[in-house]
């Protein structure tokens, strides 16, 4: 949670340290450069996650001391000074939207990097001002190098593509097993390290490293 105007948390898909993912400059966000590799160091047992309920289990942790959320892959870098990371008053804005995105450009695309206030969840567009994806991301998740992340097991490919109707914000189930403080470019954050708890009987794949 890094405070500015306004006071934002952060949600982070991690993966272990990438050599070049904190080599490179990243302009458009001075806590980026610093936070990357900090948060990748701190990744212990390179496990799946279920990366839904680690998004909620952030948000609830959140609490009141946040205006908005910034769902954040962390194997995309930001390279483009113009990127809006500001407080999304409009409603929910995809900074990593389609025709940014350096791998997916479908229409219906929502990932990547996503800004929600606490209050908004439904827009999902405003204008940026930046006319192309060129040169706007770089994308740092290798499939040669990250081998285990293209596994499917048992049922999980099917399973991937429906929509969970059981879990969610009220259902996750986690415990907090620590909290660190530290400063990124003069800003005060906070580090969680989440426990989910996993059914493996449902999702067996949760446990799969």
């Amino acid at each position: 949670m890094c405070s500015t105007r306004w006071t934002i948390s952060g949600g982070d898909r991690l993966l272990s340290q990438h050599p070049r993912a904190w080599a490179s400059p990243c302009p458009a966000s001075q806590a980026c450069s610093l936070f990357l590799p900090t948060s990748n160091v701190s990744l212990g047992a390179l496990r799946r996650f279920n990366r839904a309920a680690l998004i909620n289990a952030g948000f609830l942790e959140s609490g009141n001391s946040t205006d908005y959320i910034a769902m954040h892959d962390v194997d995309l870098l930001p390279l483009n000074e113009e990127l809006d990371y500001g407080f999304p008053e409009a409603g929910p804005f995809h900074v990593a939207s389609p025709e940014l995105h350096p791998l997916y450009h479908y229409k219906t695309y929502v990932g990547g990097i996503l800004l929600l206030s606490k209050q908004h969840y439904q827009l999902l567009f405003r204008p940026s001002g930046i006319t192309t994806g060129y040169k706007t991301f770089r994308h740092l998740h290798d499939p040669a190098w990250r081998k285990r992340d293209q596994k499917r097991i048992a049922a999980q490919k099917q399973e991937q593509f429906k929509v969970d109707r059981e879990g969610g914000l009220s259902t996750v189930k986690y415990h907090v097993d620590s909290r660190t403080a530290l400063s990124v470019g003069g800003a005060p954050c906070t580090v969680l390290n989440i426990m989910l708890d996993c059914d493996k009987a449902a999702t067996p794949w949760c446990t799969f490293g």
